[in-house]
């Protein structure tokens, strides 16, 4: 009995011998290849920049014309704030743009009629010059008779006080010109003064406008909105936050690295993702960042081990073209593993060749 016994534990350990030695040989047989030497790979999830797209001034939200998940093209209104006020605004903006603007017209015209005056009195100025002119002349004809006898002595004077009559005359005119000239100069500088007073009315005018303009909040690239943060008929800060989007142009996998990989990538080298959730699929990217502070950094001198233990942020962008091509289909927050290359010369393996869906 004892040897029936035996035996049967010996045959049991031989048959879970032989099992074992089996299963080895056909999970050495079937396990998966590693990497092959000069290849690297870190896992990380699909992220995309985030945009938050904001009030310019304060007041309420009128409409959000968007919902979580939509997407929107550059240009597209994506909410619009309420602007009465500012409308109302605009009108007496223009107004004033309006009423400036006659001012102007007021001072152009004031400016026509002074340089008129001022050439009526140079007219009037050439005027008792001539005048001067004859009276002196008389006068030296008189003197000359006089002393001849020819004329009285009363004539003389009167000819002379004509010529002192010419001369105050002469000089008055002369005033008068240069009171027009300074009318000219008080005129143009109040159109000046107007046209400064147009320029800030139309600089109000492209201001208010402004702001209207900036109350309808548009996307300015092509991505899909995450969030709606805000709802309509709510009252709103400055730079309140309306809808959060997902940039689809700006898409990219991080993950991490070692020491003594990082070290031998490099800006825009080659890599390939794979995601969980699409296996069979090889997506082409490029390293757009490798980071120059080491994460897990020791707090004490670092030893050649702990070296190893560094670990440093790589991020790889997907190609633009192919997000466009696929736009629709381009999801965050997806898992997945980055491959990258540490020797140019080597050539990708069969299974991280580029495979993307048609």
């Amino acid at each position: 009995m004892k040897q029936s016994r035996r035996k049967t534990l010996v045959t049991a350990v031989i048959v879970i011998t032989v099992l074992g030695i089996g299963a080895l040989l056909v999970w050495q047989t079937l396990k998966p290849q590693g990497l092959p030497e000069g290849f690297a790979s870190g896992n990380g999830r699909i992220e995309a920049t985030e945009i938050d797209v904001a009030t310019k001034l304060p007041g309420r939200l009128m409409e959000v014309l968007v919902d979580e998940g939509d997407f929107v093209e550059p240009g597209q209104v994506i909410a619009r704030m309420n602007t009465d006020t500012l409308e109302a605004e605009l009108a007496q903006a223009k107004a004033q743009v309006r009423q400036a603007e006659n001012a102007l017209i007021t001072a152009r015209s004031v400016i026509n009629q002074r340089e008129s005056e001022s050439a009526t009195a140079e007219a009037v100025v050439n005027q008792r010059q001539a005048e001067l002119d004859a009276a002196r002349k008389r006068y030296q004809r008189s003197a000359s008779l006089v002393q001849r006898n020819a004329i009285s002595r009363q004539q003389l004077d009167d000819d002379q006080a004509a010529r002192l009559s010419a001369e105050a005359a002469l000089a008055a005119s002369t005033s008068q010109v240069l009171s027009a000239q300074a009318a000219i100069e008080s005129a143009r500088s109040q159109a000046v003064e107007a046209e400064s007073s147009v320029e800030a009315a139309q600089a109000a005018v492209s201001r208010i406008q402004a702001d209207i303009d900036d109350s309808e909040l548009k996307a300015d690239r092509i991505a899909r909105v995450q969030y709606r943060i805000a709802q309509p008929g709510e009252v709103l800060g400055a730079g309140a936050k309306v809808v959060n989007l997902v940039d689809l142009t700006d898409v990219y996998m991080t993950f991490f690295l070692p020491t003594r990989e990082v070290g031998r990538v490099g800006i825009d080298d080659p890599a390939h993702i794979v995601l969980d959730a699409v296996p069979d699929y090889v997506v082409p990217a490029r390293i757009s960042f490798v980071s120059s502070v080491a994460q897990f950094t020791p707090k004490t001198v670092e030893t050649e081990n702990e070296r190893e233990k560094l670990m440093f942020r790589v991020k790889a962008r997907l190609d633009p073209d192919l997000l466009m091509k696929y736009v629709k289909q381009v999801k965050t927050g997806l898992p997945g593993v980055a491959y990258v290359k540490l020797d140019e010369e080597l050539e990708w393996p069969e299974e991280l060749q580029v495979n993307v869906a048609p």
